[in-house]
């Protein structure tokens, strides 16, 4: 397959690149595909002529985009708009990532497709109406929701959540982690995995796609800590001690539930993190 792949530098499209082996992939650097400049997407696609464009970049700043809404907007909404629009008029298929911050929060189980969604900040508001915006065609479109992505590849200056806990923890120093936010952090690694498995099926639509099981913050740093085999404290913290621009979701772990119907399973949080360990060799 020839893929169109956008944001291919990232921690998920990175791992697309690297675990996409059998396809043909396409990755054009930022500035030849810019989501501001949607203007520009007919031609690139053209140059490409792919059967599947995949959308792994965003405005992801949570906080900047509280103070940029407009800007998150146009990068998670409009472009991937405009990207649906050409998709569909040339019977390509699209397949864009979305996030667990389009809900609230205040559930007691993991979210399914199926709940509704509420988000509570500018970058959920956006992702939605990316969502809604991909998927009003009723087209070859996927929209895929994750949580907590974290891989190979992240930025050097400011490494992934597991990195920044070993590193203090080998440097002695104290690490504190909320206790009281609860996600479904998933390795990169496993969701590009994923991510082919479902392409595979041509089941369009709106999925979940996370490692699998709620966990809060502090035990995933624990858990990380451990398989590390590192011995340090860590102090458990509450969310509201951190003075972010941007609400988040108290309780935003994903519950696989369409995928799994396709028979398409990703590994329990735990094993993502330990696959992580492994991978990176910390």
């Amino acid at each position: 397959m020839r893929v169109l792949l956008l944001g291919g530098s990232g921690q998920l499209g990175s791992e697309i690149r690297a675990r996409w082996s059998g396809d043909e992939i396409v990755a054009p650097p930022h500035a030849a595909f810019d989501l501001f400049e949607p203007e520009r997407f007919a031609d690139a696609i053209a140059a490409a002529s792919p059967e599947l464009v995949v959308n792994c970049a965003a405005f992801h700043n949570v906080d900047e985009c509280e103070h940029a809404p407009e800007r998150a907007l146009a990068a998670n909404a409009i472009a991937v708009d405009a990207l649906g629009a050409i998709c569909a008029q040339r019977d390509i298929a699209l397949l864009t990532i979305s996030t667990d911050y389009v809900f609230d929060g205040d559930a007691n189980r993991p979210y399914r497709e199926d709940d509704c969604a509420r988000p509570i900040s500018a970058y959920g508001v956006s992702k939605l109406a990316g969502e809604l915006l991909a998927l009003r065609r009723g087209g070859n479109a996927y929209v895929v929701r994750t949580c907590g992505v974290y891989g190979l590849h992240a930025s050097r200056s400011k490494g992934t959540f597991v990195d920044r806990v070993i590193a203090q923890a080998r440097a002695g120093e104290p690490i504190r982690v909320v206790n009281d936010v609860v996600a479904s952090p998933t390795y990169a690694g496993h969701l590009a995995l994923a991510l082919r498995a479902l392409v595979e099926t041509r089941a369009y639509g709106l999925y979940h796609a996370a490692n699998v099981g709620p966990v809060s913050w502090y035990d995933f740093a624990a858990k990380a800590l451990e398989l590390a085999g590192i011995a340090h404290p860590i102090e458990p913290i509450s969310a509201s001690a951190w003075k972010a621009a941007a609400r988040r979701p108290a309780y935003s772990a994903l519950a696989n539930a369409k995928l799994e119907r396709l028979g398409i399973r990703l590994p329990r949080w735990d094993e993502g993190v330990a696959a992580y360990i492994q991978d990176k060799g910390l």
